[in-house]
């Protein structure tokens, strides 16, 4: 909370401003009644125009008064909000960039989305209410009771009593709000939760038919927020009109003794509509007290929320200087990892060499570990045993963005961003020249078809590549990577996609550049072009070497060139 709180500090002039400028409102508004009381007592009782068009005038002065401020006021307050929120959500994002993966991993992603559009807009909204109106309110309440006594002590003293269990009841109400607007929140989780799986899986939904059973799964996902929010709404409306019955019975107590001391002479009638008038602006501030509450309970839920992203400690790098790769060679060393806040090792004792320049495939099947071990080279996850040392140098001792910049990493899965297709590669390197961009979509072998497309590099890219085939993705993907001519590459099954003539001019391609090149695959064929073959199987190397060596003594990796050659062979047949 002392974070967030932290963000209000660049504007302490601006919110000062718009505090004095409501604090003029609440002054006019409490002056009111006893000008209201100048003019009845010693005006119109005294039938004395000029009395009542003296005062009138005032009256009117100030209420203009309090109009320009309250103009004035919303200026500043809507500047303060936007602000405020502006910088935190630019910081959140930026925190949010600055995750590991296990930290990552903390939050959903619909969750995170929630905390940077729903829950800081609400904190946004509250500002701007607490600096127009919202603190306004309970200080109107305290101010018309301090008039009160002001105009007479007597008659306002059933305030003392009525006053303490209204604030008492709001503490309450709030505290019980805001444990069922966090709530509220986590249900709206849920519902962004659904909705961003639906949108990703739209075609598989249409292609399993499954239209009906994700209007179900969202059904209920809405459903609870709805009985949620029902059950908060509940809560703090519940209670409202027990405050109003409160002080209208408070209202009536003042007039009927108010009646009785006119009748006896002690007090004056302009008196009595005073201490009336202050009574339903206290009325009048507690109906909004709904609205108040559940803002607030709303705000302190989400300012939680929004805590629990920013209260989380900074990955410290752990060393400032930067290597530069001169030639790229990778040694492991009895390297072991276990994802964290898991049990399971899925490297175990991990040890290999690819020499600068080299081509090495890794194959293996589901769940051997070969995506894990590509995430170790980059350092986005730590090990948990054992070195990993890129040109004689541990990583764990490399400052993160140096090695990073140094890598080019192509994912399992290719994912693109919306723009044109240039701004897509040249997301791999921002410097980059166009004639890089060419050569890198040339040596990926995409560069005929962008050049068939309506725009060619200025052709826009839909959300995720959607308007792009899983080969045209992928060989994107590698251009990416291959423009910032990395000293490291590394191909996560980035190749799954492409034909086998494809794929052999890509491979031929990467020779023209001077890095080292680690390749996940499952075809025999792109492990044949490869200078070194691993096979992993449950997070082990079981075997090591060339096509021909690994032919000879694994058995495994026979056994997968035989069962390769004889799809390939039936695959003839069906084609003939």
């Amino acid at each position: 909370m002392f974070k967030i709180r932290s963000f209000l500090s660049p504007y302490r002039i601006p919110m000062t401003i718009a505090l004095t400028l409501m604090l003029i409102e609440l002054a006019v508004e409490l002056i009111h009644p006893l000008l209201m009381a100048k003019i009845i007592d010693d005006g119109i009782m005294k039938e004395d125009l000029t009395v009542v068009l003296v005062w009138g005038g005032i009256m009117i002065a100030v209420s203009l008064l309090a109009f320009a401020s309250g103009i004035i006021n919303s200026f500043y307050a809507s500047h303060v909000s936007q602000s405020f929120g502006f910088d935190i959500r630019t910081t959140l994002f930026s925190k949010v960039q600055g995750f590991s993966f296990e930290q990552l991993n903390r939050f959903p992603t619909a969750s995170l989305v929630t905390r940077m559009t729903n829950d800081i807009t609400q904190l946004q909204n509250t500002l701007f209410m607490g600096l127009r109106i919202m603190l306004r309110a309970p200080l109107l309440v305290i101010g018309a009771v301090m008039m009160s006594f002001f105009v007479n002590a007597k008659l306002a003293a059933v305030f003392v009593i009525v006053v303490p269990i209204i604030i008492w009841l709001l503490i309450w109400i709030m505290k019980k709000g805001s444990k069922l607007f966090n709530t509220v929140q986590t249900k709206l989780d849920h519902v962004n939760g659904v909705i961003r799986e639906n949108l990703v899986g739209m075609r598989l939904i249409k292609a399993y038919v499954r239209r009906n059973h994700e209007i179900n799964r969202f059904s209920r996902a809405t459903n609870e927020l709805r009985d949620k929010t029902v059950t908060a709404l509940r809560t703090i409306e519940t209670a409202m009109p027990i405050l109003l019955f409160v002080m209208n019975i408070t209202i009536i107590v003042i007039l009927w003794t108010g009646h009785t001391q006119v009748s006896n002479g002690t007090i004056q009638v302009g008196e009595v509509v005073a201490i009336v008038n202050y009574g339903l602006r206290v009325t009048s501030a507690l109906s909004m007290f709904s609205f108040i509450v559940m803002f607030l309970s709303r705000s302190r839920a989400s300012a939680s929320r929004i805590s629990e992203v920013l209260d989380i400690d900074d990955v410290e790098e752990r060393s400032d200087k930067t290597n530069r790769l001169a030639e790229g060679r990778v040694t492991f060393e009895h390297v072991s990892f276990t994802y964290p806040g898991t049990e399971e090792t899925v490297l175990k004792d991990i040890s290999f060499t690819a020499n600068s320049g080299s081509t090495v495939a890794i194959m293996g099947g589901t769940g051997s570990g070969k995506s894990s071990l590509f995430q170790l080279l980059p350092r986005l996850y730590e090990v948990d045993e054992g070195n990993i040392f890129i040109d004689g140098v541990n990583i764990h001792s490399m400052n993160s963005k140096s090695l990073r910049d140094q890598i080019g990493y192509v994912p399992q899965e290719a994912i693109l961003f919306t723009g044109t297709v240039k701004e897509n590669i040249l997301w791999g390197k921002e410097d980059a020249t166009f004639e890089e961009v060419v050569e890198a979509a040339k040596a990926s072998q995409i560069h005929e078809t962008i050049e068939k497309l309506p725009e060619k590099y200025q052709t826009k890219i839909g959300q995720k590549g959607v308007n792009l085939s899983g080969g045209q993705k992928q060989r994107l993907s590698v251009a990416r990577a291959l423009v910032r001519k990395p000293k490291l590459l590394l191909l996560d099954d980035s190749t799954s996609a492409l034909d086998v003539k494809t794929e052999q001019r890509l491979l031929k391609a990467l020779e023209k550049y001077s890095c080292t090149t680690l390749i996940i695959t499952q075809k025999i064929s792109t492990a044949q072009q490869a200078d070194k073959i691993l096979l992993l199987d449950e997070g082990v190397v079981i075997a090591e070497g060339t096509d021909a060596q690994l032919r000879d003594s694994s058995p495994l990796y026979k056994k997968i060139c035989q069962s390769q050659a004889r799809e390939e062979v039936k695959h003839a047949k069906a084609t003939h």
